[in-house]
């Protein structure tokens, strides 16, 4: 047993209140705002960079801000709010400093004047959302009893898919309400673009702040307050308390890194290249300069607000399914679904016909953002939940860090410097992931709060 980890009894595990569910609603609320953010990096930052003189080869080594910061800042940030006390809470402090970070990022991005000042931001911005992204999982985890479990991270599912769902479609309604469409700005960026990223810098915030004020984190109890007190203190503990963590990591969250390779890694070359695919198949061009690049962008926008929204009403839809046949198996299902209609997309070259795969798409979409969460929260101890989802990001953030230094080394020997074979690739791996799931074992924690 270390000193960082030393454990009330697991009868002192506090009871949670059922929670209504529109406390469930309003406790997710604030997911809205971090994912439009991750939406407006999905969908406009490949442009961004092709806007500021990148070629599509070095596209994955722009994105290295994601995965870097994620491996860093998450474990680390999800530790520390396992060990905070303050008079707003474990998880508030965390909140509320990476949304006004975010915020900031978010208003600067689309001035950026040089490739390497937006590559900067975007570094800046990665790690305001890890900052908080994890603690807020926790802060979910924590206010949930066992059998709201599915429902509260399913419902947090369906606010990554409205989230998305506007910030992919936020530059179409801008041309729908009388923007112009070819404007722009001294260095190529859309004015739509640019005004997508000013709202995204209102909601990042401002729904955080909604979600604290409706349903605030739960005090903690006086054995939670007394095991987070002897906790030592400081950042050498902090790490060993995620070193601890990794060597005592359930048998659930190791088969799950698997699984969560394939899929994460999929999922990166999907947002990375999707852009530029479509510009080929569609409109048969690469130059970033010409009006088919551009509407390529607002059909890239276009097809992930619709896979987004069906992600949104397949979270509530799956709640029921998963119940019934459980996470593991709710989620093989999605990713199939997912490789299928991934490997359909580079086929296709009538814009109308791409909002057929995208259903399979947004299932999958929706599954990855709800289901292993569901089948994480049933398999870790209560009192490391912040360090545990912290680590869990850390298969999400290790695949997509070797997806952007690797996919370079291989795009033109392999994939032939075509964008559209990018797309294929990750319809492969999806089905990889639903094989990796299919032989996870799920398996609950033996009690609520657990010594190490």
């Amino acid at each position: 047993m270390t000193a960082g980890s030393t454990s009330a009894s697991a009868g002192s595990a506090p009871q949670r209140p059922h929670l209504s569910f529109m406390s469930i609603v309003n406790m997710n609320v604030g997911f809205f705002g971090i994912q439009y953010s991750f939406g407006l990096q999905q969908s406009n930052m490949s442009p961004i960079y092709r806007y500021l003189g990148a070629d599509e080869a070095s596209l994955p080594l722009l994105y290295l801000a994601g995965p870097v910061t994620g491996l860093i800042v998450q474990p680390i940030i999800g530790a520390m709010s396992d060990r905070t006390l303050s008079p707003r809470g474990r998880r508030t402090p965390f909140f509320l400093v990476g949304a006004l970070l975010c915020s900031l990022s978010l208003l600067a991005m689309p001035f950026s004047r040089t490739l390497w000042m937006a590559a900067g931001i975007l570094w800046i911005l990665d790690a305001a959302n890890n900052i908080t992204m994890e603690p807020y999982r926790a802060y979910v985890s924590d206010r949930l009893n066992d059998g709201q479990t599915s429902l509260g991270f399913l419902t947090q599912s369906a606010f990554t898919g409205l989230g998305q769902t506007l910030s992919y479609i936020t530059p179409s309604l801008l041309v729908f309400l009388g923007m112009n469409r070819d404007a722009v700005n001294d260095r190529g960026i859309p004015n739509i673009t640019m005004l997508a990223f000013l709202m995204g810098a209102v909601f990042s915030t401002a729904s955080i702040l909604w979600s604290l004020k409706q349903v605030p984190e739960l005090p903690l109890t006086p054995d939670e307050r007394r095991h987070i007190e002897q906790m030592p203190r400081g950042f050498g503990n902090t790490l060993r308390e995620i070193v601890d963590a990794l060597r005592d990591m359930p048998t659930t969250m190791r088969q799950m890194a698997v699984m969560k390779f394939f899929q994460w890694y999929a999922m990166f070359c999907y947002w990375i290249y999707i852009a530029p695919a479509l510009a080929l198949t569609l409109f048969d061009t690469k130059d970033a300069t010409s009006a088919g690049f551009r509407e390529a962008g607002l059909v890239t926008g276009q097809v992930g607000a619709f896979y987004n929204f069906i992600a949104f009403v397949a979270a509530f839809a799956m709640v029921p399914i998963t119940r019934r046949i459980g996470a593991k198996w709710m989620h093989t299902i999605a990713l199939v679904a997912a490789s299928v209609s991934m490997m359909a997309i580079p086929a296709i070259d009538n814009r109308a016909l791409l909002f057929v795969p995208m259903l399979g798409i947004g299932l999958g979409w929706g599954s990855m953002m709800g289901n292993p969460y569901v089948m994480l929260s049933d398999s870790i101890p209560r009192n490391r939940v912040g360090v545990y989802m912290g680590v869990f990001n850390m298969f999400i953030v290790i695949p997509m860090l070797i997806q952007n230094l690797t996919l370079p080394l291989y795009y033109e020997s392999l994939l032939g410097g075509n964008p559209a074979s990018v797309i294929r690739l990750a319809g492969v791996l999806l089905g990889c992931a639903a094989v990796a799931c299919a032989f996870v074992t799920v398996k609950k924690a033996s009690t609520a709060v657990e010594a190490s």
